[in-house]
Protein backbone atom coordinates (compact mmCIF):
# COMPACT_ATOMS: atom_id res chain seq x y z
CA UNK A 1 0.00 0.00 0.00
CA UNK A 2 1.59 3.31 -0.59
CA UNK A 3 2.54 5.94 2.47
CA UNK A 4 -0.37 8.43 2.46
CA UNK A 5 0.11 11.68 1.51
CA UNK A 6 -0.20 14.72 4.34
CA UNK A 7 -2.93 17.12 3.71
CA UNK A 8 -5.57 18.92 5.57
CA UNK A 9 -8.13 17.86 2.90
CA UNK A 10 -8.79 21.08 0.65
CA UNK A 11 -7.50 20.24 -2.60
CA UNK A 12 -8.34 21.70 -6.24
CA UNK A 13 -8.23 19.96 -9.75
CA UNK A 14 -7.25 21.56 -12.97
CA UNK A 15 -8.58 20.30 -16.58
CA UNK A 16 -5.32 21.38 -18.62
CA UNK A 17 -6.66 21.06 -22.28
CA UNK A 18 -4.29 22.04 -24.68
CA UNK A 19 -3.68 21.55 -28.31
CA UNK A 20 -1.63 18.69 -28.08
CA UNK A 21 -2.80 17.10 -25.15
CA UNK A 22 -5.23 17.03 -22.02
CA UNK A 23 -3.97 17.07 -18.63
CA UNK A 24 -6.01 16.45 -15.57
CA UNK A 25 -3.87 17.67 -12.15
CA UNK A 26 -4.64 18.08 -8.56
CA UNK A 27 -3.03 20.30 -6.32
CA UNK A 28 -2.69 20.87 -2.59
CA UNK A 29 -4.62 24.25 -1.67
CA UNK A 30 -2.56 25.14 0.77
CA UNK A 31 0.90 24.49 -0.20
CA UNK A 32 0.33 24.46 -4.02
CA UNK A 33 1.84 21.01 -3.98
CA UNK A 34 1.56 18.84 -7.20
CA UNK A 35 -0.15 15.61 -5.78
CA UNK A 36 -0.70 13.69 -9.15
CA UNK A 37 -1.54 14.15 -12.89
CA UNK A 38 -2.96 11.84 -16.09
CA UNK A 39 -2.27 13.25 -19.55
CA UNK A 40 -3.86 12.37 -22.59
CA UNK A 41 -1.93 13.27 -26.48
CA UNK A 42 -5.09 14.00 -28.64
CA UNK A 43 -4.85 13.64 -32.49
CA UNK A 44 -4.74 15.87 -34.63
CA UNK A 45 -6.31 15.67 -38.36
CA UNK A 46 -4.84 17.55 -41.73
CA UNK A 47 -7.34 16.72 -44.73
CA UNK A 48 -5.65 19.39 -46.45
CA UNK A 49 -2.46 21.65 -46.82
CA UNK A 50 -2.80 24.60 -44.00
CA UNK A 51 -6.09 22.68 -42.49
CA UNK A 52 -6.05 21.93 -38.63
CA UNK A 53 -8.76 19.92 -37.41
CA UNK A 54 -9.53 17.97 -34.26
CA UNK A 55 -12.66 15.79 -33.05
CA UNK A 56 -14.75 17.44 -30.88
CA UNK A 57 -15.69 14.34 -28.79
CA UNK A 58 -12.21 12.72 -28.48
CA UNK A 59 -11.49 16.32 -26.87
CA UNK A 60 -14.20 15.63 -24.28
CA UNK A 61 -13.60 12.18 -23.46
CA UNK A 62 -9.86 12.66 -23.11
CA UNK A 63 -11.19 14.79 -20.38
CA UNK A 64 -13.17 12.68 -18.76
CA UNK A 65 -10.67 9.81 -18.78
CA UNK A 66 -7.59 11.92 -17.28
CA UNK A 67 -9.90 12.93 -14.92
CA UNK A 68 -10.68 9.58 -13.88
CA UNK A 69 -7.18 8.28 -14.04
CA UNK A 70 -5.82 11.47 -12.19
CA UNK A 71 -8.66 10.42 -9.34
CA UNK A 72 -7.22 6.74 -9.50
CA UNK A 73 -3.79 8.27 -8.78
CA UNK A 74 -4.76 10.30 -6.24
CA UNK A 75 -6.78 7.06 -4.12
CA UNK A 76 -3.35 5.32 -4.60
CA UNK A 77 -1.62 8.00 -2.53
CA UNK A 78 -4.20 7.07 0.46
CA UNK A 79 -5.83 10.56 -0.62
CA UNK A 80 -10.06 10.80 -0.23
CA UNK A 81 -10.68 11.80 -3.73
CA UNK A 82 -13.68 13.65 -1.45
CA UNK A 83 -10.88 16.33 -0.83
CA UNK A 84 -11.17 17.68 -4.22
CA UNK A 85 -13.27 20.99 -3.08
CA UNK A 86 -13.35 22.80 -6.59
CA UNK A 87 -11.72 22.49 -10.39
CA UNK A 88 -10.33 24.86 -12.92
CA UNK A 89 -10.68 24.46 -16.56
CA UNK A 90 -7.93 25.98 -18.95
CA UNK A 91 -7.73 25.66 -22.77
CA UNK A 92 -6.16 26.16 -26.17
CA UNK A 93 -7.35 29.86 -27.37
CA UNK A 94 -9.25 30.54 -30.14
CA UNK A 95 -10.24 26.92 -31.49
CA UNK A 96 -13.71 26.91 -31.98
CA UNK A 97 -16.42 24.62 -31.98
CA UNK A 98 -20.05 23.95 -32.87
CA UNK A 99 -22.26 22.01 -31.80
CA UNK A 100 -26.54 21.14 -31.34
CA UNK A 101 -27.95 21.80 -28.28
CA UNK A 102 -30.50 19.72 -28.14
CA UNK A 103 -28.72 16.55 -29.07
CA UNK A 104 -25.33 17.71 -28.04
CA UNK A 105 -22.97 16.59 -30.82
CA UNK A 106 -20.61 18.44 -32.75
CA UNK A 107 -21.63 20.33 -35.94
CA UNK A 108 -18.25 19.68 -37.55
CA UNK A 109 -14.65 19.16 -36.44
CA UNK A 110 -12.87 21.89 -34.02
CA UNK A 111 -10.95 24.44 -36.37
CA UNK A 112 -7.64 24.79 -34.88
CA UNK A 113 -6.46 27.86 -33.77
CA UNK A 114 -3.28 27.18 -36.69
CA UNK A 115 -5.73 26.20 -39.56
CA UNK A 116 -5.17 28.37 -42.24
CA UNK A 117 -8.16 27.78 -44.18
CA UNK A 118 -10.10 31.10 -43.44
CA UNK A 119 -6.99 33.59 -45.61
CA UNK A 120 -9.62 33.97 -48.32
CA UNK A 121 -13.07 34.80 -45.61
CA UNK A 122 -9.58 37.44 -43.95
CA UNK A 123 -9.06 38.90 -47.26
CA UNK A 124 -13.04 39.38 -48.58
CA UNK A 125 -13.66 40.69 -44.96
CA UNK A 126 -10.66 43.10 -45.75
CA UNK A 127 -12.24 44.28 -48.82
CA UNK A 128 -15.73 45.27 -47.34
CA UNK A 129 -14.28 48.11 -45.11
CA UNK A 130 -12.04 50.16 -45.81
CA UNK A 131 -9.22 50.18 -43.46
CA UNK A 132 -11.91 47.42 -41.31
CA UNK A 133 -8.76 46.37 -39.92
CA UNK A 134 -8.52 49.47 -37.38
CA UNK A 135 -12.06 48.79 -36.93
CA UNK A 136 -11.67 45.26 -35.67
CA UNK A 137 -8.35 46.22 -33.80
CA UNK A 138 -9.68 49.73 -31.83
CA UNK A 139 -13.06 47.21 -30.09
CA UNK A 140 -10.94 43.61 -30.09
CA UNK A 141 -6.93 44.59 -29.84
CA UNK A 142 -6.20 42.12 -32.40
CA UNK A 143 -5.51 42.36 -36.09
CA UNK A 144 -7.95 40.96 -38.88
CA UNK A 145 -6.30 37.28 -39.12
CA UNK A 146 -6.93 33.58 -39.57
CA UNK A 147 -5.65 33.06 -35.73
CA UNK A 148 -9.14 33.90 -34.16
CA UNK A 149 -12.60 32.70 -33.87
CA UNK A 150 -14.52 35.05 -35.61
CA UNK A 151 -13.51 33.91 -39.41
CA UNK A 152 -13.70 30.40 -38.32
CA UNK A 153 -17.29 30.19 -37.13
CA UNK A 154 -17.98 32.42 -40.20
CA UNK A 155 -16.09 29.85 -42.43
CA UNK A 156 -18.63 27.04 -40.96
CA UNK A 157 -21.53 29.04 -41.89
CA UNK A 158 -20.60 29.43 -45.29
CA UNK A 159 -19.30 26.20 -46.26
CA UNK A 160 -21.26 23.78 -43.95
CA UNK A 161 -24.65 23.19 -44.48
CA UNK A 162 -25.73 21.46 -41.32
CA UNK A 163 -24.34 24.60 -39.12
CA UNK A 164 -25.57 27.12 -41.46
CA UNK A 165 -29.27 24.73 -40.94
CA UNK A 166 -28.62 24.98 -37.07
CA UNK A 167 -28.24 28.41 -36.58
CA UNK A 168 -30.85 29.03 -38.27
CA UNK A 169 -33.35 26.89 -36.58
CA UNK A 170 -31.89 28.30 -33.20
CA UNK A 171 -29.96 24.67 -32.43
CA UNK A 172 -26.55 25.43 -32.77
CA UNK A 173 -24.18 26.90 -30.18
CA UNK A 174 -20.65 28.18 -30.46
CA UNK A 175 -17.61 28.22 -28.22
CA UNK A 176 -14.07 27.95 -27.65
CA UNK A 177 -13.01 24.69 -26.37
CA UNK A 178 -13.83 26.00 -22.76
CA UNK A 179 -17.22 26.40 -23.31
CA UNK A 180 -17.37 22.75 -25.23
CA UNK A 181 -15.85 21.40 -21.83
CA UNK A 182 -18.13 23.46 -19.51
CA UNK A 183 -21.24 22.85 -21.21
CA UNK A 184 -21.05 19.02 -21.48
CA UNK A 185 -19.01 18.29 -18.04
CA UNK A 186 -22.28 20.70 -16.57
CA UNK A 187 -25.37 18.56 -17.96
CA UNK A 188 -25.03 18.97 -21.95
CA UNK A 189 -28.13 18.51 -23.78
CA UNK A 190 -29.73 18.16 -19.96
CA UNK A 191 -28.66 21.71 -18.39
CA UNK A 192 -25.68 22.11 -19.52
CA UNK A 193 -24.17 26.12 -18.72
CA UNK A 194 -23.20 28.10 -22.09
CA UNK A 195 -20.59 29.84 -20.62
CA UNK A 196 -16.90 31.35 -21.65
CA UNK A 197 -15.04 33.81 -19.19
CA UNK A 198 -13.52 37.11 -20.70
CA UNK A 199 -9.39 35.77 -21.19
CA UNK A 200 -11.09 33.56 -23.75
CA UNK A 201 -14.03 35.71 -25.03
CA UNK A 202 -11.01 38.13 -26.21
CA UNK A 203 -9.49 35.77 -28.31
CA UNK A 204 -12.92 35.62 -30.72
CA UNK A 205 -12.75 39.07 -32.43
CA UNK A 206 -16.03 39.36 -31.53
CA UNK A 207 -15.50 40.64 -28.00
CA UNK A 208 -15.09 44.27 -27.15
CA UNK A 209 -12.57 44.55 -24.71
CA UNK A 210 -13.57 47.62 -23.49
CA UNK A 211 -17.13 47.27 -22.19
CA UNK A 212 -16.28 43.41 -21.51
CA UNK A 213 -19.55 42.16 -23.93
CA UNK A 214 -20.35 40.84 -27.61
CA UNK A 215 -20.14 43.75 -29.70
CA UNK A 216 -23.19 44.16 -31.83
CA UNK A 217 -21.41 45.64 -34.68
CA UNK A 218 -18.51 43.60 -34.75
CA UNK A 219 -21.14 40.18 -34.67
CA UNK A 220 -22.58 42.05 -37.88
CA UNK A 221 -19.16 42.68 -39.09
CA UNK A 222 -18.50 39.23 -39.23
CA UNK A 223 -21.95 37.74 -39.70
CA UNK A 224 -22.34 35.83 -37.00
CA UNK A 225 -25.22 35.60 -34.96
CA UNK A 226 -25.12 36.07 -31.40
CA UNK A 227 -27.94 33.55 -30.30
CA UNK A 228 -24.92 31.11 -30.36
CA UNK A 229 -22.50 32.93 -28.44
CA UNK A 230 -22.34 32.35 -24.66
CA UNK A 231 -22.85 34.11 -21.43
CA UNK A 232 -19.16 36.01 -20.92
CA UNK A 233 -18.37 35.53 -16.94
CA UNK A 234 -15.06 36.32 -14.85
CA UNK A 235 -12.52 34.02 -14.47
CA UNK A 236 -12.93 32.96 -10.83
CA UNK A 237 -16.86 32.07 -9.60
CA UNK A 238 -18.74 29.14 -9.92
CA UNK A 239 -19.95 28.26 -13.50
CA UNK A 240 -22.19 25.09 -12.80
CA UNK A 241 -21.45 21.40 -10.87
CA UNK A 242 -19.80 18.65 -12.36
CA UNK A 243 -22.50 16.31 -14.08
CA UNK A 244 -21.00 13.54 -14.96
CA UNK A 245 -18.46 10.72 -13.61
CA UNK A 246 -16.22 10.09 -10.00
CA UNK A 247 -15.88 14.21 -9.55
CA UNK A 248 -20.07 15.00 -9.62
CA UNK A 249 -21.25 17.63 -7.39
CA UNK A 250 -17.79 19.22 -7.22
CA UNK A 251 -18.39 22.93 -9.10
CA UNK A 252 -16.23 24.02 -11.53
CA UNK A 253 -15.24 27.73 -10.57
CA UNK A 254 -12.27 28.65 -12.33
CA UNK A 255 -11.88 29.49 -16.40
CA UNK A 256 -8.72 31.01 -18.07
CA UNK A 257 -7.24 30.85 -21.75
CA UNK A 258 -4.21 29.21 -21.51
CA UNK A 259 -2.01 31.79 -21.41
CA UNK A 260 -3.79 33.86 -18.90
CA UNK A 261 -3.69 30.92 -16.43
CA UNK A 262 0.18 30.82 -17.10
CA UNK A 263 0.22 34.63 -16.42
CA UNK A 264 -1.53 33.80 -13.57
CA UNK A 265 0.19 30.94 -12.11
CA UNK A 266 3.52 33.14 -12.91
CA UNK A 267 2.08 35.72 -10.26
CA UNK A 268 2.55 38.62 -12.55
CA UNK A 269 -0.04 40.73 -11.01
CA UNK A 270 2.03 43.75 -11.24
CA UNK A 271 2.26 45.95 -14.38
CA UNK A 272 5.34 44.92 -16.67
CA UNK A 273 5.66 41.85 -15.31
CA UNK A 274 5.89 39.02 -18.05
CA UNK A 275 5.99 35.63 -18.77
CA UNK A 276 6.65 33.06 -21.65
CA UNK A 277 5.23 30.00 -22.42
CA UNK A 278 6.25 27.00 -24.80
CA UNK A 279 3.75 24.84 -25.62
CA UNK A 280 2.54 23.90 -29.26
CA UNK A 281 3.25 27.73 -29.82
CA UNK A 282 5.10 30.57 -27.40
CA UNK A 283 3.17 33.23 -25.59
CA UNK A 284 4.94 36.00 -24.32
CA UNK A 285 2.55 37.98 -22.06
CA UNK A 286 3.27 41.26 -20.61
CA UNK A 287 0.63 42.19 -17.47
CA UNK A 288 -0.49 46.59 -18.71
CA UNK A 289 -2.60 46.75 -15.39
CA UNK A 290 -6.08 48.38 -16.28
CA UNK A 291 -4.85 50.17 -19.43
CA UNK A 292 -5.15 49.07 -22.70
CA UNK A 293 -2.19 49.16 -24.49
CA UNK A 294 -1.99 49.14 -27.98
CA UNK A 295 1.04 47.80 -29.38
CA UNK A 296 2.68 49.87 -32.51
CA UNK A 297 5.07 46.76 -32.70
CA UNK A 298 2.84 43.82 -34.06
CA UNK A 299 1.93 42.42 -30.74
CA UNK A 300 -1.84 41.67 -29.58
CA UNK A 301 -4.03 43.46 -26.58
CA UNK A 302 -5.99 40.67 -24.74
CA UNK A 303 -7.52 40.70 -21.39
CA UNK A 304 -5.28 38.90 -18.94
CA UNK A 305 -7.21 38.28 -16.36
CA UNK A 306 -10.73 39.29 -14.33
CA UNK A 307 -10.70 36.92 -10.86
CA UNK A 308 -13.92 37.64 -9.66
CA UNK A 309 -17.32 39.04 -10.72
CA UNK A 310 -16.56 42.32 -8.51
CA UNK A 311 -12.58 41.98 -9.21
CA UNK A 312 -10.84 44.75 -11.69
CA UNK A 313 -10.00 43.20 -15.30
CA UNK A 314 -6.22 43.03 -16.16
CA UNK A 315 -5.06 43.62 -19.61
CA UNK A 316 -1.58 42.42 -21.50
CA UNK A 317 0.77 42.78 -24.10
CA UNK A 318 1.17 39.30 -25.97
CA UNK A 319 3.33 38.17 -28.97
CA UNK A 320 2.06 34.93 -30.52
CA UNK A 321 4.38 32.58 -31.78
CA UNK A 322 1.83 29.65 -33.84
CA UNK A 323 5.15 26.94 -33.75
CA UNK A 324 7.26 25.91 -31.00
CA UNK A 325 6.54 22.48 -29.69
CA UNK A 326 4.33 21.87 -32.76
CA UNK A 327 8.21 21.88 -34.22
CA UNK A 328 9.59 19.35 -32.64
CA UNK A 329 6.15 16.56 -33.39
CA UNK A 330 6.59 17.67 -36.64
CA UNK A 331 10.34 16.51 -36.52
CA UNK A 332 9.42 13.37 -34.54
CA UNK A 333 5.80 12.48 -36.48
CA UNK A 334 6.90 14.09 -40.31
CA UNK A 335 10.51 13.34 -40.84
CA UNK A 336 10.99 10.73 -38.45
CA UNK A 337 14.01 12.20 -37.08
CA UNK A 338 13.14 11.43 -33.37
CA UNK A 339 11.04 8.93 -32.11
CA UNK A 340 10.70 10.91 -28.97
CA UNK A 341 10.26 14.44 -27.66
CA UNK A 342 12.83 13.80 -25.25
CA UNK A 343 15.65 12.57 -28.11
CA UNK A 344 15.44 16.49 -29.35
CA UNK A 345 17.71 17.61 -26.56
CA UNK A 346 20.18 15.15 -27.03
CA UNK A 347 20.80 15.28 -30.20
CA UNK A 348 21.03 19.21 -29.81
CA UNK A 349 23.45 18.52 -27.31
CA UNK A 350 26.12 16.10 -29.26
CA UNK A 351 26.85 19.03 -31.46
CA UNK A 352 26.29 22.31 -29.52
CA UNK A 353 25.02 24.02 -32.93
CA UNK A 354 23.54 24.35 -35.65
CA UNK A 355 26.70 24.42 -38.07
CA UNK A 356 25.02 27.20 -40.29
CA UNK A 357 21.74 25.82 -41.06
CA UNK A 358 18.53 28.29 -39.78
CA UNK A 359 14.91 26.53 -39.39
CA UNK A 360 12.00 29.22 -40.05
CA UNK A 361 8.91 27.04 -39.21
CA UNK A 362 6.29 29.40 -40.90
CA UNK A 363 4.01 26.68 -40.70
CA UNK A 364 0.88 28.87 -40.70
CA UNK A 365 2.36 31.72 -41.79
CA UNK A 366 4.20 34.18 -39.30
CA UNK A 367 2.30 35.21 -36.19
CA UNK A 368 3.86 38.14 -34.08
CA UNK A 369 5.23 40.67 -35.00
CA UNK A 370 4.75 39.79 -38.84
CA UNK A 371 1.18 38.91 -39.34
CA UNK A 372 2.03 37.35 -43.11
CA UNK A 373 0.20 34.14 -43.88
CA UNK A 374 1.92 34.16 -47.05
CA UNK A 375 4.71 33.07 -45.32
CA UNK A 376 5.99 29.11 -44.91
CA UNK A 377 8.48 27.03 -43.36
CA UNK A 378 12.03 27.05 -44.89
CA UNK A 379 15.48 25.60 -43.94
CA UNK A 380 18.42 27.47 -45.24
CA UNK A 381 21.86 26.69 -45.08
CA UNK A 382 21.85 23.22 -45.94
CA UNK A 383 25.35 21.17 -47.28
CA UNK A 384 26.77 18.02 -47.32
CA UNK A 385 28.12 18.12 -43.62
CA UNK A 386 24.56 19.00 -42.07
CA UNK A 387 23.17 15.84 -39.97
CA UNK A 388 19.74 15.45 -37.91
CA UNK A 389 21.48 16.79 -34.95
CA UNK A 390 22.38 20.08 -36.74
CA UNK A 391 18.48 20.16 -37.88
CA UNK A 392 17.28 19.41 -34.10
CA UNK A 393 19.49 22.67 -32.92
CA UNK A 394 18.52 24.46 -35.34
CA UNK A 395 14.89 23.74 -34.38
CA UNK A 396 15.33 24.79 -30.64
CA UNK A 397 17.24 27.71 -32.04
CA UNK A 398 14.16 28.62 -33.89
CA UNK A 399 11.73 28.63 -31.28
CA UNK A 400 14.63 30.82 -28.97
CA UNK A 401 14.80 33.79 -32.01
CA UNK A 402 11.20 33.40 -32.18
CA UNK A 403 11.07 34.66 -28.80
CA UNK A 404 13.58 37.18 -29.38
CA UNK A 405 11.86 39.12 -32.13
CA UNK A 406 8.39 39.66 -29.85
CA UNK A 407 10.84 40.30 -26.92
CA UNK A 408 12.15 42.95 -28.84
CA UNK A 409 8.95 43.97 -29.96
CA UNK A 410 7.46 44.44 -26.53
CA UNK A 411 10.50 46.24 -25.27
CA UNK A 412 9.83 48.91 -27.73
CA UNK A 413 6.16 49.39 -26.73
CA UNK A 414 6.49 49.42 -22.51
CA UNK A 415 9.76 51.44 -22.84
CA UNK A 416 11.47 49.35 -20.20
CA UNK A 417 13.41 46.31 -21.35
CA UNK A 418 13.29 43.09 -19.40
CA UNK A 419 15.99 42.20 -16.90
CA UNK A 420 14.84 38.68 -17.34
CA UNK A 421 12.25 36.09 -18.50
CA UNK A 422 10.09 34.06 -16.81
CA UNK A 423 9.20 30.83 -18.50
CA UNK A 424 7.22 28.06 -18.50
CA UNK A 425 5.55 24.90 -20.67
CA UNK A 426 6.54 21.76 -21.51
CA UNK A 427 9.45 22.62 -23.65
CA UNK A 428 10.77 24.11 -20.86
CA UNK A 429 12.61 20.85 -19.21
CA UNK A 430 15.04 21.16 -22.03
CA UNK A 431 18.00 22.55 -20.58
CA UNK A 432 19.66 22.99 -23.95
CA UNK A 433 16.73 25.37 -24.85
CA UNK A 434 16.50 26.97 -21.91
CA UNK A 435 20.65 27.66 -22.36
CA UNK A 436 20.03 28.79 -25.81
CA UNK A 437 16.82 31.19 -25.13
CA UNK A 438 19.27 32.90 -22.49
CA UNK A 439 22.16 33.57 -25.17
CA UNK A 440 20.00 35.07 -27.53
CA UNK A 441 17.91 37.51 -25.41
CA UNK A 442 21.11 38.32 -23.10
CA UNK A 443 19.35 38.04 -20.38
CA UNK A 444 18.81 35.86 -17.63
CA UNK A 445 15.94 32.80 -18.08
CA UNK A 446 14.06 31.81 -14.88
CA UNK A 447 12.18 29.06 -14.20
CA UNK A 448 10.34 27.88 -11.57
CA UNK A 449 10.83 24.08 -9.88
CA UNK A 450 7.27 23.18 -10.52
CA UNK A 451 6.80 23.29 -14.13
CA UNK A 452 2.82 23.18 -14.41
CA UNK A 453 2.34 26.76 -14.32
CA UNK A 454 -0.72 26.91 -16.74
CA UNK A 455 -2.75 24.32 -14.67
CA UNK A 456 -1.92 26.17 -11.45
CA UNK A 457 -3.31 29.15 -12.29
CA UNK A 458 -6.89 27.42 -13.22
CA UNK A 459 -6.87 25.76 -10.07
CA UNK A 460 -5.51 29.49 -8.08
CA UNK A 461 -8.94 30.92 -10.17
CA UNK A 462 -11.09 27.99 -9.30
CA UNK A 463 -10.02 27.69 -5.22
CA UNK A 464 -10.12 31.23 -4.84
CA UNK A 465 -13.89 31.51 -6.59
CA UNK A 466 -16.19 33.29 -4.05
CA UNK A 467 -18.27 30.33 -2.80
CA UNK A 468 -15.32 28.18 -2.58
CA UNK A 469 -12.56 29.93 -0.92
CA UNK A 470 -10.15 26.54 -0.34
CA UNK A 471 -6.96 28.31 -1.79
CA UNK A 472 -5.53 30.68 0.97
CA UNK A 473 -1.66 30.30 0.12
CA UNK A 474 -0.08 33.94 0.05
CA UNK A 475 0.79 34.78 -3.95
CA UNK A 476 4.15 36.14 -2.07
CA UNK A 477 4.89 32.55 -0.85
CA UNK A 478 4.75 31.02 -4.54
CA UNK A 479 6.52 33.77 -5.87
CA UNK A 480 9.36 32.89 -3.39
CA UNK A 481 9.41 28.99 -4.65
CA UNK A 482 12.47 27.69 -5.77
CA UNK A 483 13.69 28.88 -9.29
CA UNK A 484 16.26 27.12 -11.68
CA UNK A 485 17.87 30.46 -13.67
CA UNK A 486 19.93 30.14 -16.74
CA UNK A 487 22.61 33.04 -17.90
CA UNK A 488 23.89 33.64 -20.79
CA UNK A 489 27.16 31.98 -22.29
CA UNK A 490 28.04 33.69 -25.26
CA UNK A 491 28.57 37.53 -25.76
CA UNK A 492 26.18 39.62 -26.99
CA UNK A 493 27.90 40.53 -30.62
CA UNK A 494 27.77 36.47 -31.45
CA UNK A 495 24.08 36.35 -30.52
CA UNK A 496 23.54 39.90 -32.97
CA UNK A 497 25.13 37.55 -35.35
CA UNK A 498 23.45 34.76 -35.38
CA UNK A 499 19.84 36.80 -35.37
CA UNK A 500 20.64 38.84 -38.00
CA UNK A 501 21.01 35.67 -39.96
CA UNK A 502 17.86 34.21 -38.58
CA UNK A 503 15.85 37.54 -39.98
CA UNK A 504 17.28 36.99 -42.91
CA UNK A 505 16.09 33.71 -43.21
CA UNK A 506 12.85 35.05 -42.01
CA UNK A 507 12.90 37.48 -44.80
CA UNK A 508 13.16 34.47 -47.02
CA UNK A 509 10.32 32.73 -45.78
CA UNK A 510 7.97 35.49 -46.97
CA UNK A 511 5.73 35.39 -50.18
CA UNK A 512 5.04 31.96 -50.37
CA UNK A 513 2.22 31.01 -50.25
CA UNK A 514 -1.18 33.13 -52.21
CA UNK A 515 -4.81 32.68 -51.92
CA UNK A 516 -7.62 32.34 -54.53
CA UNK A 517 -10.64 34.50 -53.52
CA UNK A 518 -12.77 32.72 -55.83
CA UNK A 519 -15.62 30.19 -54.10
CA UNK A 520 -14.26 26.94 -53.82
CA UNK A 521 -11.00 27.90 -55.02
CA UNK A 522 -8.19 26.23 -52.86
CA UNK A 523 -6.16 28.67 -50.66
CA UNK A 524 -2.61 28.14 -51.46
CA UNK A 525 -0.72 27.47 -54.60
CA UNK A 526 1.05 24.55 -52.74
CA UNK A 527 -1.95 22.41 -51.96
CA UNK A 528 -0.45 19.85 -54.25
CA UNK A 529 2.78 19.27 -52.40
CA UNK A 530 3.13 15.93 -50.38
CA UNK A 531 5.00 17.84 -47.21
CA UNK A 532 0.80 19.01 -46.48
CA UNK A 533 1.27 22.22 -44.92
CA UNK A 534 4.86 22.40 -44.65
CA UNK A 535 6.64 24.13 -47.63
CA UNK A 536 10.04 24.19 -48.79
CA UNK A 537 11.88 25.22 -51.34
CA UNK A 538 12.68 23.05 -53.45
CA UNK A 539 12.97 19.09 -53.95
CA UNK A 540 16.02 18.74 -53.02
CA UNK A 541 14.98 20.03 -49.68
CA UNK A 542 12.39 17.40 -49.58
CA UNK A 543 15.53 14.69 -50.60
CA UNK A 544 17.96 16.56 -47.99
CA UNK A 545 15.09 16.33 -45.26
CA UNK A 546 15.41 12.32 -45.99
CA UNK A 547 18.66 11.97 -46.31
CA UNK A 548 19.27 13.68 -42.57
CA UNK A 549 16.34 11.75 -41.28
CA UNK A 550 18.31 8.30 -42.64
CA UNK A 551 15.67 7.18 -44.83
CA UNK A 552 16.87 5.49 -47.70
Amino acid sequence: MAAAKKTDGLLVGAVDQGTSSTRFLVFDSKTAELLCHHQVEIEQEFPKEGWVEENPQEILQSVYECVEKGCEKLQELNINIASIKAIGITNQRETTVVWDKLTGEPLYNALVWLDLRTQSTVESLSKRIPGNNNFVKAKTGLPLSTYFSAVKVRWLLDNVPGVRQAAEEGRALFGTVDSWLIWNLTGGAEGGVHCTDVTNASRTMLFNIHSLQWDKELCEFFGVPMSILPNVRSCSEIYGLMRRGILGGVPISGCLGDQSAALVGQMCFQDGQAKNTYGTGCFLLCNTGSKCVFSEHGLLTTVGYKLGRDKPVCYALEGSVAIAGALVRWLRDNLGIIKTIEEMEKLAQEVGTSYGCYFVPAFSGLYAPYWDPSARGIICGLTQFTNKSHLAFAALEAVCFQTREILDAMNRDCGIPLSHLQVDGGMTNNKVLMQLQADILCIPVVKPSMPEITALGAAMAAGTAEGVGVWSLDPEELSSSIMERFEPQINAEESEVRYSIWKKAVRKSMGWATTEAAEGGDPSIFSSLPLGFFVVSSMVMLIGARYISGIP
